[in-house]
């Protein structure tokens, strides 16, 4: 049930936390870790950050506009592939930060970076874990992911993607060599 609350959190603040401008922009939002986010080792399940990044990417889109689009065409949020390095717990009831930026682009999927950043105590300000997302939006009437260009028409933005650094192009080469792995 704490999923479906900060959801509709999410939804009526995102006026508040003002627009996103993409792609330079990004969002941050706030929480802190409740006792039904814990595992058995009494720190935040691995399982909750993926969730978590799940409302960091949700507040992007609606914060920058684009979700209003996504509604319209009836377009479906998809990832292809995440990856997570957990550098530090995230304890019961400690504020943390959730920053979510886009990095780059190809002709239909981007990247996205997500950093858990520890809000508060003697460990403020150190990364609690860092996640690169690739997805896009989905189209089922055309059966083809969106391209991204017209996405970034539909928000009024004309740039072109900014390079993929040495992370991000390990990310990906990583991600084509699974999935040609299980074409075998």
């Amino acid at each position: 049930m704490n999923l479906w609350l900060r959801l509709l959190w999410l939804l009526l603040t995102a006026r508040r936390r003002g627009p996103v401008s993409l792609p330079r922009e990004s969002s941050t939002l706030n929480f802190r870790v409740w006792p039904h986010d814990l595992d058995l080792s009494f720190h935040l399940n691995n399982g909750r950050y993926l969730t978590l990044m799940d409302l960091g990417r949700l507040d992007t889109m609606v914060r920058s506009g684009l979700w209003r689009e996504v509604m319209r065409h009836n377009w479906t949020p998809i990832a292809s592939a995440i990856t997570i390095r957990f550098q530090r717990e995230l304890r019961p009831f400690q504020p943390f930060r959730l920053e979510t930026k886009l990095l780059c682009w190809d002709a239909s999927l981007v990247v996205m970076e997500q950093i858990f950043v520890i809000d508060g105590g003697p460990r403020d300000g150190q990364v609690a874990a860092r996640a690169l997302f690739k997805g896009g939006l989905y189209d089922r009437k055309t059966r083809k992911f969106v391209e991204i260009a017209q996405l970034m028409a539909l928000l009024g933005v004309s740039e072109t993607s900014p390079p993929a650094t040495s992370e991000v192009e390990a990310f990906l080469h990583a991600d084509d060599q699974l999935k040609q792995a299980g074409r075998v």
